[in-house]
């Protein structure tokens, strides 16, 4: 392991991160009042955050703050004045997931380590290996890679890994989903999850409903739970061990921080060989939280029915009538017990300091107390001792008065006297040099990491505002159709249409032996062709595309659509200097992320789904492409459905789910690459708003086809032409639909 192994906690409130100090966390991650990804946490104010800092820096704790949300542009530009306090109280670290916000840290916090969110869907070491360039110290792991692929990143980038090993897991690869967002307006990208995971859904196939209303939770993962893999999982590279809950009681912090400590510790001593997990400690988890029991997570497999709660989406919400009342009331008071006691060791009992003192008294010389503690040492001078003329002070008596340590954060291991015997020294005296000795210790603990205050010196969004202005000012915007099809047979139906410009298919159905021939059939009418990278890019994805590099380079492709950073990598990798479009997955929701990936030599990025119209503008979007039409993918799943009913054939088919208000929604599973893609009931659909969509003035305008019949393809595009081309007026499309977020954005 090449760097220090640490067990890090979560802080939803002070009292949390002073019981995670207290169970032995090596480190603390918290939100600060803004851009976090637990927006309805208790969060910290900014006195509160820098007194968090200086209590966790004094009991040789780091301190991490979540910035891990995408900023909208007014956002951006209060970052500098919202993170200056924390920086220069000495904060150890910010936890990220916008690229514009790493890019912004970087030009004004160079000092300032950054670590990459699990949000920012890190699936390799291609993707590990580009944020380390950027200056990046850590990468916090997908939750869905096995200990072979986090070993593979650990053995070829030399990075931090931070991995999630206890707690709850979301259903979709973090940072992939809309669903929350699309349904109710709360992003998840911005802190807001509603967490439709939780709920009930039935699964339909041919019009049949497949599952029984007793098992409803089919997007609901159990908690994770690693303590019996704890050795494999350092051993993979693994160097910062994350425990999940920010939500939850700081009692909980507490339970999990203890066993998890005790466990680590143990094997840092002794190794793998005896390693074994006792049946108390591991029943001790599941009383403090579990959604049915608990799951390993996706360390071992990549997905199956073991990892759902099918049945209880929550800590004791199960059905009683299953249980039995007696046993779901003994598990209710053995959890109050578990909690009364955590309470009154970690939550209410202040950590306190071993330090070591040495106590020097002379008649002749000023009296000297000297503390120590972890290399650091204090000493203070008193005025020298007194000849005894009646009542000398004996060595007991002097060190029941120095070992007062009081409401400080220290308690005495040792103390020493030296120098002469039998003198007197006023009580008074020690007792000021003891508080002042401590004072002085806990002060510099609390300060060592300060940095020097600083000025920000930052105001670009207007001179970049009017530089876009100025290059785009007397251009009259001009529609430019792009079209992606999942399904390659339906091609020759958009050929037909010669208003669309390019053509992009999708690698999911593709028979790339056939690619050329797509490539050619694109240029013989005056169009270009693109291919669609997967969602999601791991060792499969990586192997299936290797095997077949052949066909993408004698395809001669006009570009390629990428939607992760290991995809980037990749076609790096391997020369293949095809043209990248970045799609709406790798956000640029503010002109820093845009101007980065700009600087970077791709063809244009995909605006974000999540901005309205204002926000859009604001952005600039006459270098980026705008999705006006489709079935947006909601979630990008690592869990299946097909496994999750027991009936996995290893065929791509179309499901779909149905929510308590009859919503149904479209379910794929992707075979080739082995994951789920749960779209939106109802496509995106902006016909009707080709005003709009003129002021925003994106420089091309894409319609996806995902799970449209020929038939549909065509009137679908039919429309489109006849609003954007020859300006026929439509109020909307045919059917339900919705506009997304182009009118309400998302908070």
């Amino acid at each position: 392991m090449r760097h220090a192994t640490e067990l890090l906690a979560p802080a939803g409130s002070y009292d949390s991160l002073k019981a995670a100090v207290s169970a032995g966390a090596d480190a603390v991650y918290l939100g600060g009042s803004r851009f976090g990804a637990r927006a309805y946490a208790d969060n910290f104010s900014e006195d509160e955050l820098c007194r968090a800092i200086r209590y966790a820096h004094l009991h040789s704790c780091n301190l991490y703050l979540t910035v891990n949300t995408l900023l909208k542009d007014q956002e951006l530009e209060e970052l500098g004045t919202y993170l200056r306090p924390y920086y220069e109280t000495g904060l150890d670290g910010v936890i990220v997931q916008d690229l514009g916000v790493v890019s912004y840290i970087r030009d004004y916090f160079p000092e300032l380590p950054v670590h990459a969110s699990t949000q920012m869907t890190i699936l390799g070491a291609g993707g590990a290996a580009f944020l380390k360039e950027l200056g990046v110290t850590r990468i916090v792991t997908a939750r869905e890679l096995s200990l072979e692929e986090i070993r593979e990143i650990h053995e070829t980038v030399d990075i931090e890994i931070e991995s999630f090993i206890h707690g709850a897991l979301c259903y979709c690869y973090s940072g992939q989903c809309l669903f929350s967002s699309m349904l109710g307006g709360r992003s998840g990208n911005r802190g807001r999850c509603a967490q439709p995971c939780r709920l009930p859904y039935q699964v339909k196939a041919g019009g049949k409903v497949l599952n029984s209303s007793e098992e409803a939770y089919l997007l609901s993962p159990k908690d994770m739970c690693t303590i019996e893999l704890l050795p494999k999982i350092l051993e993979a590279g693994v160097c910062s061990l994350k425990i999940e809950g920010r939500m939850k009681r700081p009692e909980y912090t507490a339970g999990v921080v203890r066993i998890y400590r005790k466990y680590l510790d143990r094997y840092l001593e002794y190794g793998r060989e005896g390693y074994q997990v006792r049946k108390e400690d591991l029943e001790e988890l599941k009383i403090l939280y579990n959604r049915g029991g608990f799951s390993k997570g996706y360390y071992q497999v990549r997905n199956g029915r073991e990892l759902i709660s099918l049945t209880r989406p929550g800590h004791f919400t199960g059905d009683s009538r299953k249980k039995g009342k007696q046993r779901e009331l003994k598990e209710k008071q053995a959890y109050e017990l578990l909690l009364s006691h955590l309470k009154k060791d970690y939550v209410d009992t202040e950590k306190k300091e071993k330090i070591n003192g040495v106590f020097r008294i002379s008649t002749e010389t000023p009296t000297e107390f000297m503390v120590t503690y972890k290399g650091n040492s204090i000493t203070v001078s008193g005025e020298p001792a007194q000849v005894s003329k009646s009542q000398p002070m004996d060595s007991e008596s002097i060190l029941k008065q120095l070992r007062k340590t009081g409401e400080s954060p220290f308690v005495f291991e040792e103390i020493k006297l030296e120098g002469e015997t039998g003198v007197f020294f006023p009580v008074r005296q020690l007792n000021l040099m003891r508080r002042e000795a401590l004072r002085k210790l806990e002060e510099t603990l609390m300060q060592y990491k300060i940095r020097e205050p600083f000025s920000l010196i930052f105001d670009e969004s207007q001179e970049i505002i009017e530089k876009q202005k100025d290059e785009h000012s007397g251009k009259v915007w001009k529609p430019v159709f792009h079209v992606q099809i999942e399904q390659p047979e339906t091609l020759g139906t958009v050929l037909e249409f010669p208003e669309v410009s390019m053509i992009s298919i999708s690698s999911s159905r593709v028979d790339f032996k056939k690619l050329k021939s797509y490539v050619e059939a694109c240029h013989e009418k005056g169009k270009t062709c693109g291919l669609v990278f997967p969602a999601i890019f791991r060792s499969l994805e990586r192997k299936y595309f290797m095997e077949r590099l052949s066909f993408i380079k004698e395809a001669f492709l006009d570009a390629v659509i990428v939607k992760n950073l290991e995809e980037l990598a990749f076609l790096k990798q391997q020369e293949l200097n095809i043209p990248v479009i970045l799609d709406h997955n790798l956000y640029t929701f503010n002109r820093k992320a845009h101007e980065f990936w700009k600087q970077r030599d791709i063809l244009y990025d995909t605006l974000p789904l999540e901005l309205n119209e204002r926000e859009l503008r604001l952005r600039g979007c006459q270098e980026s492409e705008m999705l006006i039409y489709g079935y947006l993918p909601l979630m990008v799943t690592a869990g299946c459905l097909h496994k999750t009913m027991g009936s996995c054939k290893r065929i791509s088919e179309q499901w779909s789910l149905v929510d308590r208000y009859k919503k149904e929604f479209p379910v794929v599973n992707e075979c080739r690459w082995c994951y789920n893609v749960i779209y939106n009931c109802e496509p995106l659909s902006l016909l009707g708003n080709q005003k709009e969509v003129e002021n925003i003035s994106a420089k091309s305008m894409r319609i996806a086809f995902t799970v449209e019949n020929q038939k549909r393809i065509r009137r679908i595009l039919k429309q489109y032409v006849e609003a954007f081309f020859y300006h026929k007026e439509r109020s909307g499309l045919d059917g339900t639909f919705t506009r997304g977020h182009l009118k309400r954005g998302v908070e």
